[in-house]
């Protein structure tokens, strides 16, 4: 089973595209307060998102192929280096945030930062859906997609994305580091285009965890949804050369 995780400020949707286009059974999970619920007594740290998901993919029968874009990419990695025995393999991109030097953008800066933090979240919820939207259409999106995942964000999701970027300081390898080869094949994606990502760290770190490195070419951040077939024809090959 083909299992996708997606990532900040996003829900499960993003990956509707590239499922169609690879036309293998798959799922995609939704991150508990990312367009759901959260569950009773949730604490919305990267480790209860982590055990969260490890939880969901031991649920799973069958050899799991699992895919994580963004904080998917980010769960995906401590799944594959801390639990690598419950997935047959791994892909995932934006590999530069994990990176033992990796420093957050911008836009993590203020998630993390108290006050300015809510205050963020505060003004989108108060900004029309396709003001907010114009952003992500600056960043790539067709107009449909970028409304899509405007129209997802709440509160809870404002809440959860600051639990998620807070309780990863300076960075996610400082508490899940160091790296060393994953039990588990796995596969560094990296779209030529990301404004968040950085090619060479995430080099550097699909070195030490002896995995693959691919580029995505001309697809941005929002690959998914700006370049499902593209980064489709890249999981499939990266699938297809894996022992059955």
């Amino acid at each position: 089973m083909i299992v996708f995780v997606h990532g900040v400020p996003e829900t499960a949707a993003i990956w509707r595209k590239v499922r169609a286009a690879i036309g293998q059974p798959s799922m995609a999970l939704e991150l508990p307060g990312f367009g759901v619920p959260r569950p009773e007594g949730f604490g919305g740290t990267k480790d209860d998102y982590a055990d969260w998901l490890l939880g969901e993919l031991k649920a799973i029968e069958g050899p799991i192929d699992l895919v994580g874009h963004d904080w998917g990419a980010g769960l995906t990695y401590r799944i594959a280096t801390a639990y690598g025995d419950v997935i047959r393999s791994w892909a995932a991109d934006i590999g530069n945030i994990a990176h033992p030097d990796y420093q957050w953008h911008d836009f993590a800066k203020i998630w993390q930062t108290p006050g300015d933090g809510e205050a963020f979240f505060a003004n989108q919820l108060v900004t029309p859906v396709e003001e907010r939207a114009s952003l992500y259409e600056a960043l790539g999106l067709l107009h449909e997609d970028a409304v899509e995942m405007a129209a997802a964000g709440d509160a809870l999701m404002g809440e959860s994305i600051l639990g998620l970027y807070r309780s990863a300081l300076p960075n996610a390898y400082a508490d899940w580091g160091p790296w060393a080869p994953t039990q588990a094949p796995g596969l560094v994606l990296s779209p030529t285009e990301d404004m968040f990502g950085d090619a060479a760290m995430a080099a550097e770190v699909a070195t030490a965890l002896g995995a693959r490195f691919a580029p995505i070419q001309g697809a941005g951040h929002f690959w998914p949804y700006e370049a499902p077939a593209a980064g489709a024809a890249v999981l499939e090959s990266f699938w297809s050369s894996l022992p059955r």
